[in-house]
C-alpha cells in the first residue's frame, strides 16, 4: 500500500467508533445508575474508559488506537457471548456477534497498513 493512503480514515473504521462511543457511554450510564451489582460496576468504568480513550486514538488513525479499540471489541464481544449463555438472552448473541464483526474487520490488513505509529 502506498504512503498518501497512510492514516486516511475508513468509513468503517469511523461507523466502529461511534458504536464504541455508544457501547462506553451506555455502560457508564448502567455502572452510575446501579444496572451492574458487586464488582462489575467497578470492571465496566475502566473498560469505558479504555475504549474512549482507544476511540479517539483510532480516529487519529494512531495504532495504539487501533489497538485499545481491536481489545475493546474482542473483550466486548466474549462479555456478551458469557452473559448470553448464563443468563439464556439469546438477543445478547447478536450482540456477542456484531462486536466479533468489528473486531474481524478491525483485523484486516486495509485497516492495519493505515494507521500510523
Amino acid at each position: 500500500m502506498s504512503d498518501d493512503v497512510k492514516g486516511k480514515l475508513l468509513p468503517g473504521i469511523a461507523g466502529i467508533c461511534m458504536w464504541m462511543l455508544v457501547v462506553a457511554l451506555v455502560g457508564v450510564m448502567g455502572a452510575l445508575n446501579g444496572v451492574y451489582t458487586g464488582h462489575a460496576r467497578y470492571v465496566v468504568l475502566p473498560v469505558a474508559t479504555m475504549i474512549v480513550v482507544g476511540v479517539f486514538g483510532l480516529l487519529r488513525m494512531r495504532r495504539w488506537g487501533w489497538a485499545m479499540v481491536l481489545a475493546g471489541t474482542l473483550l466486548i464481544s466474549v462479555m456478551y457471548g458469557y452473559t448470553a449463555r448464563t443468563t439464556g438472552n439469546a438477543g445478547l448473541w447478536v450482540m456477542s456477534l456484531l462486536n466479533l464483526c468489528f473486531f474481524l474487520y478491525l483485523s484486516r490488513t486495509e485497516v492495519r497498513e493505515r494507521m500510523r505509529i
